[in-house]
């Protein structure tokens, strides 16, 4: 059975990835960027460990450190070697200013919180309080997505986004079943690499990594 205190170590790590969420919103250094998705994984692999010891649920031990290796890890390590290579170290260029983007992104956290209130009611949960959490961090990295022009952010902006869907995973039903996670997992570590040989091949062809560029291959 969950201990109150257990459960209020999950609302403040959630708290946490929410906080992050924001952070990387507004964050214009793609090294910083890095740093602070670590952190969120770091963040996600304590939460899933808490929910672990509490309920009982043996296969979230090793979601816990599947996502401790993966993003608190490797992936960092991958990226921080792309971005070496490419000689990449800030984004700043951006389709809107950072207020206005903050102002979006609080908009899109209330639409959050009052989606997920009906479904958390129905949650039998430990972290059903926190679903509406998980659902503002996907959408606040979708618009990170959205709203770089540079394709590593953007990157770093969709692997937020499945740090956000596993967290509301966790919230709403323990977690997915192991192989479910596993295939998620290498799906993330492949894209990861599939997306560094991507951005080698824009660089290539047009020295830069804004994606406008790719409008030219269209008009081609």
């Amino acid at each position: 059975m969950a201990t109150p205190f257990s459960s209020q170590l999950v609302n403040l790590l959630a708290a946490f990835l929410l906080l992050l969420a924001f952070a990387m919103l507004a964050q214009r250094r793609v090294l910083t960027l890095i740093k602070m998705f670590a952190w969120q994984g770091a963040a996600l692999a304590a939460s899933t460990l808490i929910v672990a010891y509490s309920t009982g649920q043996h296969h979230l031990y090793f979601s816990a450190a599947l996502t401790l290796v993966l993003k608190v890890a490797l992936i960092p390590w991958a990226l921080h070697r792309l971005i070496d290579r490419l000689n990449v170290r800030w984004d700043v260029e951006t389709l809107l200013n950072i207020p206005t983007t903050m102002l979006v992104g609080i908009g899109l956290a209330i639409f959050a919180f009052a989606l997920a209130t009906p479904i958390a009611q129905m949650a039998g949960t430990l972290t059903r309080s926190t679903l509406g959490i998980a659902l503002a961090s996907v959408l606040l990295a979708f618009l990170m997505m959205i709203v770089r022009r540079k394709a590593v952010p953007q990157v770093i902006g969709f692997l937020a986004m499945e740090n956000g869907l596993f967290f509301a995973a966790t919230s709403a039903t323990y977690g997915m079943p192991l192989v479910v996670e596993l295939g998620v997992a290498l799906d993330v570590l492949v894209g990861t690499f599939i997306f560094g040989i991507f951005f080698f091949h824009i660089r290539e062809q047009f020295d830069s990594l804004d994606i406008r560029h790719m409008e030219k291959l269209r008009e081609d």
